[in-house]
């Protein structure tokens, strides 16, 4: 069954708005609306490509493990290994006696390193959150879209239905009455 219908059109009648006024999400819905094969809006959202380059993809793997007990459990083996080994195993001829300079120098130069590679995950992972929201938007306005289409579809069927009844009961009273006047008089 076919029904294209136009885009324009649709845009106007359910979202109150014209074509060119509408935001990204809403003219996704309306093209799909419009579309004579009806399709999940989900999967044609969730198929998009993110575009992530390898720095993006390596900057979301590096403040993922940064972020996780194991990176914890591994850093802070090794600041204890590097503090018993300056001060307990080496003694006086420690590399970096207590203090810890050397060691204050790398942890600095790494938090240096570390902190804008977890901003640009968390401005990545917002743009993702973003995307999510539009996309849940738009899943959201062909869904009620769709309902408000089923409303009109049930209150025509119901107004069709109730226009047959009426003509159906008229038909019955008019037999009735012809009944009426072909029966014999009664004294």
């Amino acid at each position: 069954m076919s029904r294209k219908v136009n885009p324009a059109a649709t845009a106007l009648r359910w979202i109150g708005k014209r074509r060119p006024h509408l935001q990204e999400s809403e003219r996704v819905v309306v093209d799909q609306l419009s579309q004579p094969e009806r399709r999940a809006l989900t999967t044609q959202l969730h198929d998009q490509d993110d575009g992530s380059t390898f720095g993006q993809r390596l900057a979301d793997r590096v403040a993922t493990f940064g972020g996780s007990w194991k990176f914890i459990m591994i850093f802070g083996g090794l600041l204890l290994g590097w503090t018993v080994l300056n001060t307990e195993l080496l003694g006086k001829t420690a590399f970096d006696p207590y203090p810890y300079v050397f060691l204050n120098l790398v942890l600095s130069m790494i938090a240096a390193l570390q902190a804008p590679v977890i901003m640009m995950s968390q401005n990545r992972q917002s743009t993702r959150d973003r995307r999510a929201a539009e996309n849940d938007y738009a899943v959201n306005l062909k869904a009620e879209i769709e309902i408000m289409a089923l409303h009109e579809k049930f209150d025509t069927l119901r107004a069709e239905r109730i226009v047959e009844l009426l003509e159906h009961q008229q038909a019955q009273i008019d037999q009735l009455q012809a009944l009426l006047q072909r029966r014999p008089a009664a004294d």
